[in-house]
């Protein structure tokens, strides 16, 4: 039986600074847009994995959006 109350989240964005992916939570935020931060980087080595954004599949294509305009401005 399906859960249709389960939200399904997408990844908007991929790291391998996470300081860019806080960056990109605050500018998500500021336009009321909820997203999480997933550190899937190695705790030993910090430049295997990635840091990546996820935002609830409504709000995909205005993250996306942001994130372009994020990787633009850097």
């Amino acid at each position: 039986m399906e859960d249709r109350n389960k939200e399904q989240w997408e990844k908007v964005f991929g790291t391998n600074a996470e300081y860019q992916a806080e960056i990109l939570k605050a500018l998500l935020e500021e336009e009321n847009i909820v997203s999480i931060v997933v550190n899937k980087q190695d705790s030993s080595y910090l430049s295997f994995g990635d840091v990546e954004v996820y935002v609830k599949s409504e709000d995909i294509l205005k993250a996306k959006q942001i994130a372009t305009k994020l990787n633009k401005d850097e």
